[in-house]
């Protein structure tokens, strides 16, 4: 804002720094009568800012730290060389993550506008901020989705016996199996193994539930067989139609599921920030609460060090590849956020003198470190559920929904009280999806 100041006979321009605009902001407000709307403290009247001082760094670390922290990291960290997979990931951390994020939300900070408003300095880059809000909206369509998902298999936790630990239910086929189920029985195993076996000891002998059950097709090998906790998630959940010339039925469930997380989602973001940054104080630090009991619980179980080992073993010829160093590029990228518009549109909320630099050092480390540690976690419980079933886990472990909504829930059947660790296991994702989501 420049203004025409004279002095004598000079007439020149005075340039206000931020800090006068937003003191002389202030003192209008303070002055107006019509100003009883705004709250006290702050500084942007027509946007607001955080509450506390703690809502912006909460909210920074919700949304870093989200699904791909849980499902995807530990997989590419394993698939990658495991520990010597650290190595790259901490070098475009340093080089890449935490400029990066620090560059966004001081320029967020300083400007106080949106992913669009901000280019007005640059109106040529303008179609980056609308490129922003695009991906943000498809991303907030894909969340949501999971969510759905996590409070569907959340409902279906509370019960007694969890539904994809067995094959007796109306969605299983003949192909289902239980890993590790076992046939205890010296008798008749002719006649369900299809083949005779006569004065063959089978006591003990680990089989598939289908084979147990005589509905085997005459092989023991596990060709074509689905685990019962897969067929749960094809068959009742997705309900995974032949083809996309097939659409199928609406899923009552999952579309009131889809209601009750927008419901959610609205409630959170109603108020905006004065709302938002309240919800970050359970959203943010809930999914830490669930993840060091469920390893406290991995790490007392048999076969947790094999399965942490698998994880962490270094494979330092991996790092040879170019593979390697771009997926860890990738994944510092897709984990802390930059060039989405959110950090822009969080730090926009800040008051102007806001230690934003102590803020982009935490952040990407708290990040990285949450990683690390989910992968601990998970890799725990896998390496139990290898222990328990004989099964290599390499064949057990994977990424994505697969690993949430297929594995993981697998290896829980396996626990004491499972119910209780499914209940922690998916209330956990819905804090971690909700907290990235109202972001």
């Amino acid at each position: 804002m420049n203004e025409m100041v004279k002095k004598g006979d000079i007439c020149f321009d005075e340039e206000f720094s931020k800090e006068e605009m937003v003191q002389q902001s202030l003192m209008e407000t303070d002055t107006s009568s019509s100003g009883g709307s705004s709250e006290t403290g702050d500084e942007n009247v027509g946007r607001g800012n955080w509450v506390g001082r703690l809502d912006f760094l909460l909210s920074c670390i919700g949304y870093a730290v989200g699904l791909g922290n849980i499902w995807r990291f530990p997989y590419l960290c394993y698939q990658s060389g495991g520990g010597a997979f650290l190595i790259p990931y901490v070098i475009f951390l340093v080089l890449c993550g935490m400029p990066l994020f620090f560059l966004e939300i001081s320029y967020g900070q300083f400007a106080s506008l949106s992913p669009i408003s901000v280019w007005k300095m640059s109106p040529l880059f303008k179609g980056v901020g609308y490129g922003m809000v695009i991906i943000s909206g498809i991303v907030c369509v894909y969340y949501n989705i999971i969510i759905t998902w996590t409070i569907y298999f959340l409902y279906h936790s509370l019960r007694a016996v969890l539904p994809w630990s067995t094959c007796n239910n109306a969605w299983n086929t003949e192909n289902c199996y239980v890993r590790g189920e076992s046939v205890w029985t010296n008798s008749t195993v002719n006649t369900t193994m299809g083949y005779n076996t006569t004065g063959v000891n089978m006591t003990g002998l680990l089989l598939p539930s289908g084979i147990a059950n005589g509905t085997s097709n005459g092989t023991s090998d596990l060709a074509g067989r689905i685990t019962a906790s897969e067929e749960f998630w094809q068959n009742e959940v997705l309900q995974i139609t032949e083809g996309i010339e097939d659409l199928g039925t609406i899923r009552w469930e999952l579309l009131i599921c889809l209601a009750i997380a927008w419901i959610v989602i609205f409630l959170c973001l109603c108020k905006g920030v004065k709302s938002s940054g309240r919800v970050v104080y359970v959203t943010a630090t809930f999914p830490y609460l669930v993840l060091t009991i469920l390893f406290i619980r991995g790490v007392t179980l048999p076969g947790a060090g094999a399965g942490i080992y698998f994880y962490l073993v270094p494979e330092w010829e991996k790092l040879l590849t170019f593979k390697v160093w771009g997926d860890a590029a990738v994944q510092i990228f897709y984990s802390v956020g930059m060039a989405w518009g959110g950090l822009i549109t969080m730090a926009s909320f800040n008051k102007f003198n806001n230690n934003c630099y102590r803020d982009a050092m935490i952040v990407p480390l708290i990040n990285c470190g949450t990683s690390v540690f989910a992968g601990l976690v998970i890799f725990s419980v896998l390496g139990f559920m290898s222990h328990e079933t004989g099964i290599d886990i390499k064949n057990v472990v994977t990424q994505g929904p697969g690993l949430a909504f297929v594995a993981y829930p697998e290896a829980v059947v396996k626990l004491p009280i499972s119910p209780l660790w499914a209940v922690l296991f998916f209330l956990m994702l819905f804090a971690v999806g909700l907290d990235t989501q109202s972001k």
